[in-house]
């Protein structure tokens, strides 16, 4: 079994840019962020997803919460069929601006027969 990399963070055995700590969460700069100002938000007790325990899960939102600036996206994922690939709840907070050029993982730019975006 593979040693879950935010956990190592929480524990102080790997490096990270913590920029907020909370009782139960903490904010750190990812490794690669998409834009300046990308944050990722994370329980300092490991989950594997946002599922597990809703409880913990609405509190690390409401850290995200805390930390994040309009406009921006409030992302998690649950399953890797979902794109989750670190599976340790983690909310990732991604500043926005009008034509940053940032697409969305669920977003092709195509449309349905029905005229709805896929």
């Amino acid at each position: 079994m593979s040693t879950c990399p935010f956990c190592e963070i929480v524990a102080r055995r790997a490096p990270a840019t913590i920029v907020q700590w909370w009782e139960g969460a903490m904010a750190i700069i990812p490794l690669n962020p998409v834009v300046p100002g990308h944050l990722i938000v994370i329980p300092n007790r490991h989950v594997p997803d946002a599922l597990t325990d809703p409880a913990l899960t609405g509190h690390v939102m409401e850290c995200a919460a805390k930390v994040a600036t309009a406009p921006c996206n409030l992302i998690t994922s649950v399953g890797q069929e979902a794109t989750q690939s670190v599976f340790h709840l983690h909310i990732h907070v991604v500043p926005r601006a009008a034509d940053d050029g940032l697409a969305l993982p669920w977003y092709s730019g195509r449309r349905s027969r029905k005229g709805q975006a896929q």
